[in-house]
């Protein structure tokens, strides 16, 4: 019995942190796969506008060089979307990747309603005794090879395999987990600006004369991280 989309695009993500509401996109990569095969890829670096911080270039490999000419999330997301056609996502943890991508989506004008599966999910019910189940652990597991650890495309195309042998190997007996489903996020409550942010914010819009038409005392304090690390991005400071 076979289960599962015959049709999907396995994505991952890179970004400066791990708070889509304060953190930003620096990669996104994706494969388009039908009926088992891949038959399109997706793979761009993105300026997040900030700095990309040593702990997450140590991470990921992305340094501030590689994306200083690297078109924006706002300039790349249309064409994502237009590959992305209407096909669920699955992802390992991929509400990680989805949280991301629907907030930041918002935030440039796109909806971004998806269905989809999430391979970590799958690993943890059918794998409960394996030491890991990290993408890096499964992927060493079951002997995926993999040319750049934490690279996005990279990444997707590893999760790939992977959401392939786990179907081969457990679906028969778990056909709800390989069936796709609506994913939520919700952003957390969101907090008001702090005093200090607040202070700091002022400070740096008078000195340097951006953003002067937002109303700093109405922001929330996720809105104000993000304004200031535009500002120091922007001016070097």
């Amino acid at each position: 019995m076979t289960v599962g989309p015959p049709k999907y695009v396995v994505v991952d993500i890179e970004t400066t942190g791990i708070e889509p509401t304060s953190h930003y996109i620096t990669e996104i990569g994706a494969v388009k796969i039908v009926e088992g095969q891949v038959v399109d890829q997706y793979s761009q670096l993105i300026n997040p506008q900030v700095q990309i911080s040593e702990q997450i270039t140590r991470i990921t490999g992305i340094d501030n060089g590689m994306v200083t000419n690297a078109p924006t999330f706002d300039q790349v997301i249309a064409s994502f979307i237009d590959f992305l056609e209407d096909f669920p996502i699955i992802g390992h943890n991929v509400l990680f990747d989805y949280s991301f991508l629907k907030y930041h989506c918002q935030q440039s004008g796109f909806a971004f309603e998806r269905n989809g599966i999430d391979t970590l999910a799958i690993a943890k019910t059918c794998l409960p005794t394996i030491q890991s189940r990290s993408l890096t652990y499964l992927i060493k597991y079951f002997d995926i090879q993999r040319e750049k650890a934490h690279r996005a495309y990279h990444d997707a195309l590893a999760t790939y395999e992977l959401y392939e042998i786990l179907k081969r190997s457990f679906q028969e007996n778990n056909s709800l987990l390989f069936s796709e489903k609506p994913l939520h996020w919700r952003p957390k409550k969101s907090s008001p600006i702090t005093p200090r942010q607040k202070e700091y914010l002022k400070a740096l819009i008078k000195k340097h004369k951006v953003f002067e038409d937002i109303e700093v005392n109405y922001l929330t304090k996720s809105e104000a991280s993000r304004y200031i690390d535009r500002i120091r991005f922007l001016k070097g400071c």
